[in-house]
């Protein structure tokens, strides 16, 4: 998604440790009208594919999780990052490790929102090493559904998580690849 790569580097910041800040329009201040045009590529990409719900984790993912669910009219399941009182005891769950804060999360779903009859879509709003997405994806086989796939905004392409992913046979869109960040610079992969 051209628009997206553009933003990215007109209002991206690339900090210490590899980190895109992309606070001002996608996870911390969300760009609305952007982020409905990201929503739109992404059920586009998976029109075809059929899904019945689609599935994120808190937090940074209910945005761009929410845009392509509004845009395909189906509802959106977000994982709970720790299980909560107002979650049923009965639930699939997962530990995921983020890589931007460097810890570990058992992301939770409850058992009654997810059944082995749904196509679920994937979505969050980075993917780098995998974790979340390969979380998700346990979740999601733990109550027998289908994964019809993987969408994220921004992919770090030269962390390999979005690559091994595909060669496992899972698909998986990303709307901007990110191929390096050296020296403060972000390249895109063609």
């Amino acid at each position: 998604m051209k628009a997206l790569e553009e933003r990215i580097l007109r209002d991206g910041k690339v900090l210490p440790g590899n980190i895109l800040n992309v606070n001002t329009f996608l996870n911390h201040q969300i760009d609305s009208c952007f982020m409905m045009e990201m929503g739109e590529e992404i059920a586009r990409l998976f029109e075809e594919d059929k899904p019945t719900k689609i599935l994120t984790i808190e937090a940074s993912g209910i945005a761009i999780g929410f845009a392509a669910a509004a845009v395909m009219k189906l509802p959106l399941i977000f994982a709970k990052k720790n299980k909560t009182s107002n979650v049923d005891s009965d639930v699939y769950c997962s530990v995921v490790h983020s890589y931007t804060h460097n810890k570990d999360y058992t992301a939770v779903i409850s058992k009654e929102i997810l059944s082995k009859e749904d196509r679920v879509l994937i979505v969050d709003d980075f993917l780098a090493n995998g974790c979340a997405l390969r979380g998700l994806i346990q979740i999601v086989e733990q109550a027998g559904a289908a994964v019809a796939g993987c969408a994220t905004a921004i992919e770090k392409g030269y962390q390999g998580g979005g690559d091994a992913l595909r060669r496992e046979g899972v698909k998986v869109e990303s709307l901007a690849i990110v191929e390096s960040m050296e020296d403060g610079k972000v390249t895109f992969r063609m």
